[in-house]
This record gives structure tokens, sequence and C-alpha cells, in this order.
């Protein structure tokens, strides 16, 4: 079942100044692509769990403990510049 897509609009959606040639060139390779697609849904055959990953995969969770950190006043130390036991840092966005 061919699909009829109007490339010339697309490419005005996305803002896209297309050459003929270039449209064409698209037309092409679309349609070279949709055909395909086609042909993969034509496939019979059940889908297996199975085919889903070659290899089986297993989330390698570590135990969530407690641990010493970095000394705080020590860490605030390297800091160039803080404030009240924070990093200070140059705003994101400016306001006014």
């Amino acid at each position: 079942m061919p699909i009829d897509i109007d490339i010339a609009h697309v490419a005005r959606l996305a803002r896209l100044d297309l050459t003929a040639e270039e449209l064409d060139g698209y037309k092409t390779q679309l349609d070279v692509i949709l055909d395909h697609a086609t042909q993969v849904q034509s496939l019979e055959g059940d889908p297996r769990e199975e085919s889903a990953h070659p290899l089986g995969l297993v989330n390698a969770f570590r135990q969530d403990e407690r641990r010493p950190s970095l000394d705080r006043d020590e860490v605030l130390s390297q800091a160039p510049e803080t404030k009240d036991g924070y990093f200070v840092v140059p705003p994101a966005m400016e306001t006014e």
C-alpha cells in the first residue's frame, strides 16, 4: 500500500528551503524506506521474548550502604567563594 507524503509540505513545516532536485531525491529515498518497512511488516512469525536481545541482561545493583563522605568544611575551603555553608556560583539566568 503506497503512502503519499507531500515532501515539499514537510520541508516547509521544518523550515527547510529545498531545491526541486533535493525534493526529488528525498522522495526517492522515502519511497525506498517505506517499501522496506512494508516488506518487514509482511513477514510472518510470532515474536519471541528471547529475540528481544541476544544476551541475557541483568541489572547489577549494589547494596545501598552509608559510607563516610568528604568533610564539608574541607570541601568548601577549596571553593573560590562560599556563603552560609554553600558554594556561590554565578546566576544561570540574569534577572532584573
